[in-house]
């Protein structure tokens, strides 16, 4: 039987280099040869990437309360199809943002509270919880800015500053409360202290995996 694999994610605002993280992440498991599925959210399934065009991309309009929900119902395929299956077989599974992230937006920014998202993904029993997080944080304004240079903004990347700021701060809040879990990245630095840094706290879980 193979032993089950460990759930890496990554977490943050728009601009602060998840992509790039990621890919150095992936690198970095490689090395050690470690097989790694990587995926997103929303999205990671044929339903997942459908919502997220709703969510991001299509001109209809969307409540909170139905935002969370198109989040939650992304994430429960997600986990049934993709993620539960993957760590089973014995696969690592890196994943560009997961419930902390409806934490962040839904539970922050849209001001929908902490209780109300725990309560839609303990009734879904959206239960696999991540084994190391990765915040990347960097002030807002500066995110943003990177954001810009992209190209066409989505509809979550046009909202108001104080809607990213109550993001933010509900981000760092969890981290805070789940340090051992999460590790906060200064991503406003340059890349190479970025990336030194997650590789430092990678190969600290790595070692706290086969010790």
């Amino acid at each position: 039987m193979a032993t089950r694999g460990r759930f890496i994610t990554l977490e943050g605002l728009e601009g602060v280099g998840k992509t790039t993280n990621r890919e150095h992440i992936h690198s970095l498991l490689a090395d050690k040869n470690i097989d790694v599925l990587v995926t997103r959210e929303p999205g990671g399934t044929e339903l997942g990437e459908q919502l997220r065009h709703l969510l991001l991309h299509a001109s209809t309009a969307v409540c909170a309360e139905s935002e969370l929900l198109m989040m939650a119902a992304s994430r429960k395929q997600h986990t049934v199809e993709v993620i539960e299956p993957a760590l089973r077989k014995g696969l690592w599974v890196l994943c560009d943002r997961y419930v902390d992230a409806s934490f962040a937006y839904q539970g922050g920014g849209r001001e929908l509270g902490a209780e109300t998202v725990a309560s839609v993904h303990e009734l879904l029993s959206i239960d696999i919880k991540p084994d190391l997080t990765f915040l990347l944080d960097m002030p807002i304004a500066d995110g943003l800015k990177r954001m810009a240079e992209r190209g066409k903004p989505d509809k979550i990347e046009k909202e108001a500053l104080a809607f990213f700021e109550r993001a933010r701060a509900a981000y760092l809040q969890r981290a805070q409360a789940q340090p051992a879990r999460i590790k906060v990245v200064d991503a406003s630095r340059a890349l190479n202290d970025v990336q030194q840094q997650v590789q430092n706290e990678l190969q600290a879980f790595l070692a706290r995996c086969h010790g």
